[in-house]
C-alpha cells in the first residue's frame, strides 16, 4: 500500500462554515482528513489529507469544487500570496521510495482540476524546479500558458499550482514586542535562501498579525539541512521570539533539538496524524 499525502491550501482562512464545507469535500471520495489550520490573519486555510496512490486526486478535485463555490478572490484574500482560491495542491511523498507514485499522482490532479475550469501550473520537479514564488509575482501567469486546463482564469477562483514534493514545514516565528513589520521584513530577507544569512531550502516572509504583532513566516523546503532549531536560532540572533507556530504538520524529526523554552502552537506531527487518523477541531 502506497500511502501519499496532500497539502491544499485554500484562500479562505475567516469563515468556519466554509472552511468546515471544504474539508468535508477533500474528505468525501475516501482520502483521511489529518489536520486543518485555518489562519484568519493569512486569510488561508492548509488541509492535510492522506490516502492510497488513486484517492488524493479525486480528492482535490471535489475540495476544488467546494472552495470555488465558496472563496472569491475579488474580495480581499488577506496576507498571504495567493493565485487560487484552491492556491496550491501539491502531492507529498514521505520518502524517496514513493515520488514516481506521488509524481503520477500529481499528474493526474492537476489534469482534474484543468478540467473544472482551473488553469493549472505545475512547479518544483514537475516543472525542472520552477517555484511558487515565482509563479506568484505579480504577472507572471498573464501569457504563460498552462500546464492543464484553460488559458483564461475566472477572476473569482484564479489559478493553481501542482507539484509532487517531500514534506515541506510551514512554521511561522512571531517576534517579541517592540519589534514591527520592517524588522521581521528584514530579518526575513536575511534568513531565506538568497539572503546574507541565507538558510537553504527557506522561504521568508515578514507580515504583520492583528494586535500589533510582527511575524516571520518561512517555508522550510528540507528539514533535515534545516531543523526547525536552526531557523529559530537564526532569527534570535536579530530578534527576540515570543511564540512558534506550525501550519499543518511535520515530520517529528523537524524538532530535533527544539528548546523548552519556546512555545510551539499546533504542534502536531505527521507520524502522529497517521496513527490517530482524525483532525483536530480548530476549524469547527
Amino acid at each position: 500500500m502506497t500511502v501519499l499525502l496532500a497539502i491544499p491550501n485554500v484562500s479562505e482562512g475567516r469563515d468556519p462554515a466554509a472552511i468546515a464545507a471544504i474539508g468535508a469535500a477533500f474528505a468525501s471520495t475516501g482520502a483521511r482528513l489529518l489536520d486543518v489550520h485555518a489562519d484568519a490573519d493569512h486569510h488561508r486555510s492548509v488541509f492535510t489529507l492522506a490516502g492510497r496512490a488513486g484517492e488524493l486526486a479525486p480528492a482535490l478535485e471535489a475540495g476544488a469544487r467546494e472552495a470555488i463555490a465558496r472563496v472569491d478572490l475579488r474580495t480581499p484574500r488577506g496576507a498571504h500570496p495567493h493565485v487560487g482560491a484552491l492556491d496550491v495542491a501539491p502531492v507529498v511523498h514521505l520518502d524517496a521510495a514513493r515520488r514516481g507514485a506521488a509524481c503520477a499522482e500529481a499528474l493526474v490532479a492537476a489534469d482534474l482540476l484543468g478540467a473544472l475550469g482551473l488553469p493549472a501550473y505545475l512547479y518544483g520537479t514537475l516543472a525542472g524546479g520552477r517555484t511558487r514564488a515565482t509563479l506568484r509575482r505579480p504577472g507572471a501567469l498573464d501569457g504563460l500558458a498552462p500546464d492543464f486546463g484553460p488559458r483564461e482564469r475566472d477572476p473569482r477562483a484564479g489559478a493553481v499550482l501542482v507539484a509532487a514534493r517531500p514534506p515541506l514545514v510551514a512554521f511561522n516565528l512571531e517576534l517579541a514586542a517592540p519589534a514591527a513589520l520592517d524588522a521581521a521584513r528584514r530579518i526575513a530577507a536575511l534568513v531565506r535562501e538568497g539572503g546574507e544569512e541565507g538558510l537553504p531550502g527557506v522561504r521568508a516572509l515578514g507580515i504583520a498579525l492583528g494586535g500589533g504583532v510582527a511575524q516571520v513566516s518561512t517555508n522550510v523546503e528540507d528539514h533535515e539541512a534545516v531543523p526547525l532549531v536552526r531557523l529559530l536560532d537564526a532569527v534570535r540572533r536579530h530578534a527576540g521570539v515570543r511564540e512558534a507556530e506550525l501550519v499543518g504538520l511535520a515530520p517529528a524529526s523537524a524538532f530535533a533539538g527544539w528548546p523548552d523554552d519556546i512555545a510551539v502552537r499546533n504542534r502536531r506531527t505527521v507520524e502522529d496524524a497517521l496513527a490517530e487518523g482524525a483532525p483536530p477541531s480548530d476549524a469547527e
